[in-house]
């Protein structure tokens, strides 16, 4: 099944909405990084946030990168997203072992670490990218990007984003949704809202009950007649290539690309978001070298 995204809004215009479906998403990133239910749990949630905000962007050829360092022994977290929903993404530690909060709920949290902060850079086809940060609040990353949201775009949402993962550490079920009030909604409405997110019971949980995007939407906004504006089909997608890793090379300069092809005769570079390996001959590299 494919993963999807809906993107909503209210009749009253006062409130917009982003509800994902990306468990064939994740289960991809899961198979091709290899990763344990903890990384892929949190890896897995940024992917989702980053496919919503992707498609929050205005231009075809709009980028965006969410980056996440924290203290915690999972590492870095990077994904990048573009304005049709797709991503790409990895840990820093694929492998890490995590604990349990409680049965079933994996301390993410722990894992990623509090300390640290959540940065995220739009490439809009200006001449400098778009740069927000916001410090870490727990770990868990919808709080963090909840935050994020608030504190760097001024922007008032409820975040929410989960993994459920199989005994056989397969995505049972993955998706998030990003709500998002607009200036002129009534106090009245806004509090009924706050009120009903606040009680929700994990996405995940909603969606291992059988509950498509639409059903959650109408679940959570029905009082307010919400209306579907799109719905977009996105997928864990790499765009690396030889002729990129060819400019990475160039870009390391004359001198180290000499000392490769003296010592080692040819260079094998790996994607960090797929794993794929490029490799380059010594008459690949010596070529490069001519034309630096």
């Amino acid at each position: 099944m494919k993963s999807t995204v809906i993107r909503a809004i209210t009749a009253d215009n006062s409130v917009r909405a982003f509800i994902a479906n990306t468990t064939n998403m994740v289960e991809k990133a899961r198979q091709t990084h290899q990763a344990s239910p903890v990384a892929i749990a949190a890896l897995g949630r940024t992917m989702t946030a980053a496919s919503i905000m992707g498609l929050m962007l205005k231009s075809e050829n709009h980028k965006l990168t969410v980056k996440i360092n924290g203290s915690g022994e999972l590492g870095p977290i990077v994904v990048v997203g573009n304005s049709h929903g797709n991503v790409k993404g990895y840990v820093g530690n694929p492998l890490v072992e995590g604990d349990y909060i409680k049965p079933g709920k994996l301390n993410v949290g722990k894992a990623v670490g509090v300390k640290g902060d959540i940065t995220i850079i739009k490439d809009l086809g200006l001449k400098d990218p778009y740069i927000g940060t916001s410090p870490l609040v727990s770990g868990e990353i919808g709080e963090d990007l909840a935050s994020y949201f608030v504190n760097s775009e001024q922007q008032p949402s409820a975040v929410a984003l989960g993994v459920l993962i199989e005994k056989d550490y397969r995505i049972k079920a993955a998706g998030g949704f990003i709500i998002q009030v607009l200036p002129h909604i009534a106090e009245e409405t806004l509090a009924k809202l706050e009120e009903k997110i606040i009680s929700l019971e994990p996405i995940t949980s909603l969606m291992d009950r059988g509950m498509k995007e639409e059903d959650i939407l109408h679940y959570i906004l029905g009082d307010m007649s919400p209306r579907i504006l799109d719905k977009y089909e996105v997928d864990f997608v790499c765009d690396c290539s030889k002729d990129r890793f060819e400019k990475a090379l160039i870009s390391i300069g004359k001198k180290d690309l000499k000392e490769i092809i003296e010592e080692d005769e040819g260079a094998e570079l790996v994607c960090h978001f797929c794993n794929k390996k490029h490799y380059f001959n010594k008459e690949e590299l010596q070529s490069l070298l001519d034309e630096i």
